[in-house]
């Protein structure tokens, strides 16, 4: 993975791994729990749920969630610290003990080789990670990680987890800055009830925690009300006896007679257990730490959509997104299939050999069979999860399967560069091979429509992306995720047509897509969203009333009724308290400044924006934010200031040059400008609207023919960018109009 691919979660975890919390002063500690007759239910810990429960106890005991995140002692290390060294890119990393400390010996926060104590194991297999305490409270995880596989699987060593790329002192990435940092990055998906505590003023982290790992309570809810019931006589005590988050569900899987595929004897009753799992294995970013049993995902996290670069145009990972949004797609999860039919809950496992918890649900007669998987029996094509579960490697040594249960189709990869999973064992043939003989194996018919290819078109802006996107976000047919997926990408190909689209979107069910729907309102006018997004600030899901907000604040003040400000105040105060909640982030200060900025506060968004630069000062966004501000408020100077600071830190920034362009515009220095806007065109060729500004830049400046080299170099990218093909068609019959940035 390139290092610029910055995650919204855990950057470098193993997967499945624990988290533990880190208190004030020198030793991290847990917090007390409330009293077990508190109003509200209380933590009382897995030792409290064990006594009861020995066996679900004892599956947990030595799982992921176990041993994830431990002390460094003796007999939780399990990398060599006799002396051992490692060299990456010209600096040497030395790994040794003092007394009954294990010291990594490595490059600083300044680019000086330091000593430094590791407090915690971060992970068990197939890597283990070590973290370090700072004093502010600060725990970074190293990049240097020890390979726990056998020797013979070219385990027991040390590597670097960016293993081609320079990480020098300074970078957004290096071992000791933001984006390294486990308290924000990794925490509150690794520990049970973890608060990150971060101070603002003192620009220090007091993180607690309830338990060192993802014990009992992290899935169930705090258990004091079922400890009380449960040790009350004869369980007689009036209290509820389930736990806040019981996460089973009536239902058992059977054969109907005559059918290969078993299926629920009654319908799912709820997604809960799902959601919960989601919380820690999705692509999300946090909204806020507590939740209450059974609470939607999109009410404590924003779900990211099967959008590039993390997942592949058909619905394949590709970074690291973890299994909420693959399973998502999956016939398995439409048909009521739970995380808890193939994985173990406490223990974490699977059967083996895996096509043991295939066939609980697919008879082996029909599907372990020649006649369908075409291959010999015992080879590797013959086992269900090499066809229909293909792997990618994450963290060098980490191979993690795609959870969407996908029929292989190579004839995706021609038509939208997806990778299939034929090639993982045919590397030596093509995929027009693989896709001729998956359909000699259909015997001859047509392909089956698949959502890739519209989706593809959406992400390219093709010819026909509306019409493809519309018809595909419509279809009740198709997993939700993906119907959310083709109307966030509707926006920038938005017609006529579409519009209907969106609105049936917005009424959806499933707060997944009515908050996509949101999203794409960005295309239209402002005042021709609020009749659209305004019922939605009042929606039941914390996501979607945070993205009607966002879309509905460059609408005019005097269009809006009382009622509706009072609605909009009240989720932006949802907005302000989130943005504070992680304001050791910068982006969480330019989120305010952009939130002040749109209710015409300058001040406070100004203060906001630079705050966030202050936190880190390459933070591209808030700078760019910040210039527009001073640019919108006639202070052009200021604007040109900020952004000369910016392009200073990243040369190569085509945000920047973009902004930077627009300022120079705005003061007349035209031909600098055009210097910057043809930069910002170049370094971001996916970004089709600074290919249309240089464009206009050319025509404005009189080089009409340079104009329309420009778009037509556009319009081979993007054929059916509308706005290209209007400035095209002016350039060509009104050659002599000015066209508007």
């Amino acid at each position: 993975m390139n290092k610029r691919s910055i995650r919204t979660l855990c950057i470098g975890l193993a997967l499945g791994s624990a988290m533990l919390g880190c208190g004030g002063g020198d030793e991290p500690g847990p917090v007390e729990p409330a009293p077990a007759g508190a109003v509200r239910p209380a933590f009382v810990g897995g030792e409290a749920c064990a006594s009861c429960h020995a066996a679900e106890a004892e599956r947990w005991q030595g799982s992921h969630h176990d041993l994830a995140m431990q002390p460094a002692t003796e007999s939780t290390v399990l990398g060599d610290f006799g002396g051992a060294e490692l060299t990456h890119l010209g600096v040497t990393s030395r790994f040794s003990k003092r007394d009954a400390r294990f010291i990594v010996r490595t490059d600083g926060p300044d680019g000086a080789l330091r000593d430094y104590e590791v407090a915690y194991t971060f992970g068990v297999e197939p890597l283990q990670q070590y973290l370090v305490r700072f004093p502010d409270g600060r725990v970074q995880a190293l990049p240097l990680a020890w390979d726990t596989r056998p020797e013979g699987e070219g385990g027991q060593r040390w590597f670097h987890l960016y293993p081609d790329e320079p990480i020098p002192h300074g970078d957004l990435l290096h071992w000791t800055g933001l984006q390294q940092n486990w308290n924000s990055m990794c925490a509150s998906c690794h520990s049970t009830k973890l608060r990150k505590g971060y101070d603002a003023d003192q620009d220090r982290f007091d993180t607690t925690w309830f338990e060192i790992d993802v014990s009992c309570e992290a899935c169930h809810g705090p258990g004091s009300r079922h400890v009380e019931w449960a040790g009350a006589a004869n369980g007689e005590s009036g209290s509820d006896p389930r736990l806040e988050n019981a996460l089973g569900a009536p239902g058992t899987w059977r054969f109907e007679a005559g059918t290969p595929i078993a299926t629920r004897s009654e319908p799912l009753s709820s997604r809960a257990q799902i959601e919960t799992c989601g919380r820690c294995h999705a692509r999300a970013s946090l909204l806020r730490e507590a939740h209450a049993a059974g609470q939607p995902l999109l009410d404590t996290h924003r779900v990211a959509l099967l959008d590039p670069p993390l997942y592949f145009a058909d619905g394949q990972i590709r970074d690291e997104v973890y299994v909420y949004g693959s399973f998502r797609q999956s016939r398995m999860y439409a048909a009521g299939v739970r995380c808890s039919d193939c994985h173990d809950p406490h223990s974490l496992g699977i059967e083996q050999p895996v096509g043991d918890v295939c066939s609980r649900c697919h008879a082996p007669a029909t599907y372990a069979t020649p006649a369908h998987h075409h291959h010999e029996p015992a080879s590797a094509g013959a086992n269900c999860v090499e066809c229909h579960m293909p792997s990618r490697t994450y963290m060098v040594v980490d191979s993690r399967r795609d959870h969407a249960f996908r029929v292989p189709r190579p004839d995706l990869t021609a038509a939208t560069g997806a990778p299939n999973a034929c090639a993982a064992c045919h590397a030596d043939r093509s995929a027009d091979w693989a896709a001729a003989r998956v359909a000699d194996w259909r015997g001859g018919a047509e392909a089956p429509a698949h959502y890739g290819n519209a989706l593809s078109s959406g992400h390219r802006r093709a010819p026909g992306a509306a019409r493809a996107l519309t018809g595909l976000s419509t279809d009740g047919t198709q997993p939700a995720i993906v119907r959310a997926t083709a109307l966030r990408a509707l926006g920038p190909v938005l017609d006529a047509a579409s519009v209907p689209a969106l609105e049936s979107g917005l009424r959806d069910p499933d707060p997944l897509v009515r908050m996509a729907a949101l999203g794409s309102l960005d295309a239209m006018a402002p005042p021709a969203r609020l009749p659209l997004a305004r019922p939605l600030l009042r929606d039941p899901v914390l996501a979607v009333r945070l993205e009607a907000e966002r879309v509905l604040r460059p609408v005019p003040a005097e269009l809006w009724r009382p009622q509706d400000r009072t609605a909009l105040a009240a989720v932006q105060a949802e907005s302000v308290g989130i943005q504070r909640l992680h304001a050791d982030r910068p982006e969480s200060w330019a989120n305010l400044g952009l939130l002040y900025a749109g209710r015409g506060q300058s001040d406070e968004a100004r203060v906001a924006y630079e705050r966030a630069l202050r936190i880190e000062p390459r933070f591209i966004p808030a700078a760019v934010n910040l210039a527009d501000l001073y640019r919108a408020t006639g202070r052009d100077d200021e604007s040109e200031r900020v952004l000369r600071d910016a392009l200073a830190r990243d040369e190569d920034n085509a945000d920047v040059h973009h902004a930077l362009g627009l300022t120079l515009v705005r003061i007349g220095r035209r031909d600098e400008a055009t210097t910057h806007l043809a930069r910002a065109a170049q370094l971001a060729p996916d970004r089709p609207r600074y290919a249309y500004v240089h464009a206009v830049a050319l025509h404005s400046a009189g080089d009409t023919a340079g104009a329309l080299r420009a778009v037509d170099d556009l319009l081979e990218r993007y054929p059916a960018d509308p706005v290209a093909l209007q400035f095209r068609d002016q350039l060509r019959h009104n050659g002599s109009d000015t066209a508007e940035e």
